[in-house]
């Protein structure tokens, strides 16, 4: 069967992307929410099929003219797959078209005189859904879908009692109504699983109308993640306390005034942060406590930590990323001692480069927290 080999294929496609991004599954790995609510995506499922027949109608046949019927038998049951695609509008809508095969049925019977009637019918078509999705957690969401099938019914009768039938090889399409609910896990943002349950209405040629359910599991992979960005550590300039005046000799110092100080340095993003992270990692929480070791004997008015980004990425993002390291910067301070009242944060994105964002050194530049400390000091002999 030509459509099970390609469902075979694209499943051994999406075991093979599985495998190759099992490691994102330990990680935070959903960092491009705008991109994820509004991605293309494929998919391929397989499941198990069951189908309504209309068992009273095909006896009613078989028994007409007097005949006695001595056995009947239906399988009910099928395996069937699809494969899909879709279009995220938003993180709560989908719009996805697909082509199924939901297997073959069929039944088994003899009537007196040695006589056989054997059917089968098999369903294949496309489908147009519209997908409501409902997230429970960071990876798992339910979902219901609605839309249309238009399948094509292909029976086929054997036998010495074809006169029960019409026609010995019908063939019907139609346009009908279907419908599904499911529970989908995300691995990371590009691929999850689904397990689904879905009702296709159906016409099988002779007549008859009815219903297909089938169960399956899908496979989701969604296309065109961003690329991850190269990670460069770069270590912290080193900023110098102010020296204190020399001591005049001729005469004995005064006392000791408190002399206004705005003292600001400059971290990487890299010596903070992991990439594209927000969690202030143990070398950049050594970096900070370096600076709050410099600011000893400072009466500290205020604090500015001030995140920046480069330019890959839309504005929004990078703005939104910049506040949460400044924020992260911020709540450090405040746990060893800095009073929270006196420590203000603002994300400036990718607006305030330092250096040429067309170069990775100079993205790197760019990629940094600035702290600005201003209050006053007492100078010692």
């Amino acid at each position: 069967m030509k459509f099970a080999n390609k469902l075979g294929t694209l499943t051994a496609v999406a075991c093979a992307i599985l495998a190759s991004q099992a490691a994102w599954a330990g990680e935070d790995t959903f960092v491009n929410p705008d991109w994820a609510n509004s991605a293309w995506y494929v998919g391929a499922g397989i499941g198990k099929t069951r189908a309504t027949i209309d068992d009273e109608r095909l006896i009613r046949s078989l028994t007409a003219n007097g005949a006695t019927l001595n056995s009947f038998t239906s399988d009910e049951r099928g395996t069937g797959g699809k494969l899909f695609i879709g279009k995220q509008l938003n993180q709560y809508f989908a719009i996805e078209a697909g082509v199924f095969d939901l297997g073959k049925f069929g039944f088994n019977s003899t009537t007196s005189g040695n006589g056989a009637l054997n059917g089968e019918v098999g369903f294949r078509g496309v489908n147009l859904d519209l997908v409501g999705q409902l997230p429970l957690s960071q990876r798992f969401s339910v979902y219901a879908r609605a839309g249309m099938n238009y399948a094509k019914a292909s029976p086929h009768f054997t036998g010495n009692r074809l006169y029960a039938v019409t026609n010995p090889n019908p063939s019907e399409r139609k346009l009908n109504a279907k419908a599904g609910l499911g529970l989908e896990y995300k691995f990371s943002e590009a691929l999850a699983v689904r397990a689904e349950v879905e009702r296709y209405r159906i016409n099988d040629a002779v007549g008859n109308r009815g219903d297909v359910d089938m169960a399956s599991i899908n496979l989701v992979y969604k296309l065109g993640r961003p690329a991850a960005r190269a990670v460069v550590y770069t270590p912290p300039p080193v900023v110098a306390a102010p020296m204190p005046a020399p001591p005049v000799v001729e005469a004995p110092p005064p006392p000791p005034q408190p002399q206004p100080v705005s003292e600001k340095v400059s971290f990487s993003a890299e010596s903070l942060f992991d990439f594209d992270k927000s969690i202030v990692k143990a070398d950049g929480k050594a970096a900070l406590d370096g600076l709050l070791a410099n600011l000893q004997g400072m009466d500290t008015e205020a604090i500015v930590t001030v995140g920046h980004t480069d330019s890959i990425g839309t504005d929004a993002y990078n703005a939104k990323l910049s506040l949460r390291r400044a924020e992260a910067v911020k709540a450090y301070l405040v746990s060893k001692g800095v009073e929270a009242t006196r420590v203000f944060v603002e994300g400036k994105g990718e607006s305030q480069p330092v250096a040429d964002n067309k170069t990775a050194e100079g993205r790197a530049k760019n990629r940094r927290v600035t702290v600005e400390v201003v209050g006053t000091r007492t100078t010692t002999k």
